[in-house]
């Protein structure tokens, strides 16, 4: 009688154990099979709509009023931005179904398997960097929500942030579909809002335009999107391969643009309404055009926790995926226990929450110069990345050589390198922040043009390089290993 009664819950346990195992991804750097291959190309719609509609693109929004332009020209300056930046992130998203693998790894071609260190160690940077800036936000929301203060909900949002790392890419996706609608109905609330209080045409009144002002204004959407770039395909790599890669570009664009814009659009008219009372008091006054009921209130809270929560996931995912990418090109080793997996993202969240609380009272100047400096350091990569797949490669690579330093690849691509460098270098006469200015941005009226020259020159320079150099470029696409004894390697017929 006692294994009668045990059985169901033995059966129960057993059912659960399962369900979660297969909610919790098995994958890391490697590259995804064919077999599990799942979804269509719209769920990049969904991730990125999600992804954008939350406060710290609002704050982006609003940083081109703050810091001295109308809403007008602001708004067209964000559009012009975000449709730039989001093309260039959206072609690499294209990448992810053609290789099943995570957007660094794929670097390895260009700069090898161990030179890829060079920009992935940037891209971790990166990762702390807007996982800190992002539970600034969430951490009044949360401290808020619950009446514990900043601090306490900024510690409480990385623990959750881990957590839903850990569990991966089904989780990752499911959060954003969530966000996407939920996140979208309070932004309409908040707009009605919004203009209930002021008028917007008295809003967009001011057409005076500034044209160091307006680049400054495209530079922070365009680099808003261009740090999406080093781990979009991450995202999208358990699309079947099958997926058109117009298809997957389109959804992906889509979802960042709207998802972006209607955010920053907001974020600018709160701005320009709410004048130096939204400097430092976002969050605060974001919920405070609720209305002031309680539950109103709380509602909102929750929403900005639940849209932070979508990107923080997405920045301790990539941050994971980099470390491990990182360290593999001198181990060799490209799986990952379950407990090397919760290192790795304990890692990144212990971090990003330092750099947090460390930064939490002067947060939006050194917001605005992290997303202008960050952009340096990855529009080289991105011209690098998508001139050599698109141009040189035309998508043709050898999947397990990315693996071996002593394959077709090598440890160190030293083309890709120099025009690294120069890349980066080249922007810093252009360069515009708080703690350093180039030479040439007075004569340009205080202009910052440094990532269309990030992006220019080291697209020129590396086909210019590299184009004739194709000795490394297979005939065809040559797939990883699949489970079959008789076949170590496929290979996509010509």
């Amino acid at each position: 009688m006692p294994d009668s009664l045990d059985a169901p819950a033995s059966r129960a346990s057993h059912d659960s154990r399962d369900a979660l195992d297969s909610l919790v991804e098995k994958r890391s750097i490697d590259v995804v099979p064919d077999a599990e291959r799942h979804g269509t190309a719209f769920s990049q719609f969904t991730l990125w709509l999600g992804a954008n509609l939350q406060i710290t693109a609002v704050v982006t929004g609003a940083l081109a009023v703050v810091f001295g332009a109308g809403a007008f020209w602001s708004i067209i300056a964000l559009l012009l931005g975000n449709l730039l930046g989001g093309a260039v992130m959206a072609l690499h998203s294209a990448q992810g179904p053609r290789l099943g693998l995570p957007q660094m790894i794929s670097s390895r071609a260009q700069f090898g398997v161990r030179g890829a260190i060079v920009p992935l160690l940037l891209v971790i940077v990166m990762y702390v960097g807007f996982f800190a800036s992002g539970s600034v936000l969430a951490g009044q929301a949360v401290g808020e929500l619950t009446h514990l203060g900043d601090t306490t909900g900024i510690i409480l949002f990385a623990l959750i942030t881990g957590v839903a790392a850990a569990v991966g890419y089904r989780l990752i996706h499911t959060l954003g579909r969530i966000a996407g609608v939920v996140c979208a109905l309070a932004f309409v609330y908040l707009g009605i809002r919004l203009l209930d209080r002021t008028d917007l045409a008295t809003l967009l009144h001011d057409r005076t335009f500034d044209f160091p002002l307006f680049l400054l204004a495209v530079s922070l959407s365009a680099s808003w999107q261009l740090a999406f770039g080093p781990y979009v395909a991450d995202y999208s790599r358990y699309l079947p391969r099958t997926t058109s890669p117009k298809a997957t570009f389109s959804w992906t664009l889509a979802g960042t643009v709207l998802g972006s814009q209607w955010s920053m659009t907001f974020g600018a008219l709160a701005a320009a309404a709410a004048g130096h009372a939204f400097v430092g008091n976002e969050v605060s006054y974001i919920v405070g055009l609720g209305g002031g009921a309680a539950v109103i209130t709380s509602l909102l809270y929750f929403v900005i926790a639940l849209g932070k929560l979508t990107i923080n996931v997405l920045n301790t995912y990539g941050g994971f995926m980099s470390m491990v990418t990182s360290i593999s090109g001198f181990r060799g080793n490209a799986t990952l226990s379950p407990r090397g997996r919760a290192a790795y993202i304990a890692g990144i969240m212990v971090a990003g929450t330092a750099v947090a609380l460390l930064g939490k009272d002067s947060f939006l100047s050194s917001f605005k110069d992290f997303l202008l400096f960050l952009l340096t350091f990855f529009t080289p990569w991105s011209a690098i990345n998508l001139v050599d797949y698109y141009a040189i490669a035309k998508e043709r690579y050898d999947i397990p050589a990315l693996s071996d330093p002593g394959g077709r690849y090598g440890a160190w691509r030293w083309k890709a390198l120099s025009t690294y460098a120069v890349g980066v270098l080249a922007q810093l006469p252009f360069l515009s922040t708080h703690f350093y200015t180039g030479p040439l941005v007075a004569p340009l009226g205080g202009a910052d043009i440094s990532w269309l020259v990030g992006l220019a020159i080291p697209a020129a320079l590396y086909w210019l390089l590299a184009h004739r150099d194709t000795a490394h470029v297979p005939d065809h696409m040559i797939l990883a290993p699949e489970p079959s004894p008789d076949r170590p390697y496929a290979t996509e017929p010509g």
